[in-house]
């Protein structure tokens, strides 16, 4: 069974330049606020893989791999939903470098924030409304009809007042 990992010491994998390692972990993602609704990641404790590979010099290239559910209502029809999101999330530390691009706001000294990198990852991974199914109708404008669970529900098309008047013309 793999460990928990909060955090994670890259120093204690010894690698030197060119080596790799693959360590499978199960690290705390946290929960999701969107608007008023709460979306609870599952699993909890999720599986990772993080590769990691020494870089030459001192630096670090991080790959994190997993799969997650996020679990609460849909946001067309407020059905429960529990989509399920894939990442595949790569870092790059190359402690002394200028260049912004090559230093990780994860990694502090040789230690790594995996519970940081995987919940920013997923939230990442998110499309802009989670949805209990992909082609999700919604409910109705008008009367707020589960439009999944009636397809054909319809209304009389209502007239715009400020129209109405042209409703009277007659035309000889």
């Amino acid at each position: 069974m793999p460990a928990r990992a909060d955090s994670f010491d890259l120093a204690a994998q010894s690698l030197r330049s060119g080596e790799a390692r693959q360590i499978d972990l199960e690290v705390p993602l946290g929960n999701f606020t969107f608007g008023a609704d709460e979306y609870v990641t599952e699993p909890a404790l999720a599986p990772v893989r993080l590769d990691v590979s020494r870089m030459v010099g001192n630096g670090w290239a991080l790959r994190l791999r997993f799969a997650a559910a996020l679990r609460g209502p849909c946001m067309r029809c407020l059905q429960p939903a529990a989509p399920v999101f894939t990442v595949d999330a790569r870092e790059i530390d190359q402690p002394g470098s200028e260049d912004e691009e090559l230093s990780s706001p994860y990694v502090e000294g040789t230690e790594i924030d995996l519970h940081a990198w995987a919940h920013d990852a997923l939230a990442l991974a998110l499309p802009t409304q989670v949805l209990c199914r992909e082609d999700c109708a919604g409910l109705c404008a008008r009367c707020g009809a589960d439009l999944n669970a009636e397809p054909g529900h319809a209304h009389e098309p209502e007239i715009d007042p400020r129209w109405a008047k042209l409703g009277e013309l007659k035309f000889d």
